[in-house]
């Protein structure tokens, strides 16, 4: 008899694409699964008309899906890491980071300019805090208008008319086949991404070792440490989508390289540093690099931030 195992996902096009690409890469390893795809909707797939950092940030794209894995309903389940609070939920653990897709945004833009070239005054869509800020610090003149919903809903959004262009990860439009829409890929120095942008999460239950086993598969060594390395930064900081915290992180030649930064929601502050060291010592330089820029000035715009959104 083949083994049932059951994945959990949320239900947007992506979503299916990303749990279909776990499903693909179980059947190569384990043939003799069977590998079911469930659907569960979050809070975050209901509310589409108000920005997360108006209704609580992050976890609104996991918990339900998180509930389902630890009362048994799933066996695993399957997320954008970006979606990830810094937090994972007692009883649950992150069993396979599999090799990242880039983790560049890009911006799509109506009549192909590239972001320097857009018009003074220029309409840009994103709900993301992390992304206007940026924005924001490099053109100050832009307007930031809002945009929610999944990544086709977006880019009906962007052909209507009403803006002049959008930003979205670049890993989701090149999962979905839109690479040929993008108009440029967005250098760290204009727009440094989420953390764990661009790689997939596959969370099982803390202790269900056959789980573990099965997909050990797809655990990316070097994903797994640079990811590693960005949320130990994100943890210490103890961001969410209330926030504008950005962090990417590299490893070449057996360095890992993290640059970080936290902004004031208007973009007119932004504190941003980069941290090197031995690739092992990831989850500590990124606590090192959290550290150096509280010190810079982060603490005060971080306790702004939650004593504006508190009140």
């Amino acid at each position: 008899m083949k083994r049932k195992i059951k994945i959990g996902t949320r239900g947007s096009k992506l979503a299916l694409w990303q749990a279909g690409w776990v499903q693909s890469a179980l059947y190569k390893k384990h043939p003799l699964l069977s590998v079911e795809i469930k659907i569960i909707k979050t809070k975050g797939d209901k509310i589409l008309d108000v920005p997360l950092s108006m209704v609580g940030g992050k976890g609104l794209f996991v918990k339900e899906i998180e509930e389902a894995l630890l009362d048994g309903r799933i066996d695993l389940a399957v997320h954008s890491m970006k979606d990830m609070p810094a937090e994972i939920p007692e009883g649950l653990c992150i069993g396979a980071i599999p090799e990242r897709e880039v983790s560049q945004d890009v911006l799509i833009s109506q009549n192909g300019l590239s972001f320097s070239e857009l018009a003074n005054g220029a309409g840009i869509g994103t709900s993301s805090l992390r992304r206007s800020a940026q924005l924001l610090h490099t053109r100050p003149d832009i307007k930031i208008l809002p945009l929610r919903g999944n990544l086709d809903t977006r880019l009906k959004k962007l052909e209507s008319g009403n803006m002049d262009a959008i930003i979205l990860a670049a890993a989701g439009v090149k999962r979905l086949g839109f690479e040929n829409k993008i108009t440029e890929y967005l250098d760290d120095d204009i727009m440094l991404p989420a953390v764990g942008q661009g790689a997939l999460c596959i969370e099982i239950r803390e202790k269900d070792t056959d789980i573990a086993q099965v997909v050990a598969c797809m655990d990316h060594y070097q994903s797994r440490r640079i990811v590693s390395g960005e949320r130990a930064f994100l943890k210490f900081l103890e961001g969410g989508c209330q926030i504008p915290i950005a962090a990417h992180g590299r490893i070449q030649n057996n360095i890992f390289t993290l640059t970080g930064l936290v902004a004031t929601v208007d973009g007119t502050t932004m504190i941003k540093d980069i941290i090197s060291g031995p690739e092992e010592d990831s989850e500590k330089l990124g606590i090192k690099l959290a550290k150096s820029l509280l010190s810079m000035g982060a603490r005060e715009i971080l306790e702004d931030l939650k004593n504006n959104f508190n009140n």
